[in-house]
């Protein structure tokens, strides 16, 4: 699953963050629990917990089901 996750970030939430300036680092992917850790302008951004939530999750979710939820470490 983390390759599944890994390619989701790389195609699809990578390239989206780098257009503010951010980036997304994918550190573990623990029974279904994505582990993530925002980098850049995403890092320090004070709407990195909605983005986390309702772009990150959300798209990872809609494209692997497996994925139960994504946390920032």
């Amino acid at each position: 699953m983390f390759e599944k996750v890994k390619e989701v970030i790389e195609r699809d939430i990578s390239p989206f963050l780098a257009l503010e300036g951010g980036n997304i680092a994918l550190v573990s992917v623990d029974d279904g629990v994505v582990k993530v850790r925002l980098q850049g302008a995403c890092g320090c951004c004070p709407m990195s917990q909605f983005t986390l939530v309702n772009f990150v999750e959300a798209t990872l979710k809609g494209k692997i089901p497996e994925v139960k939820g994504v946390v920032a470490v």
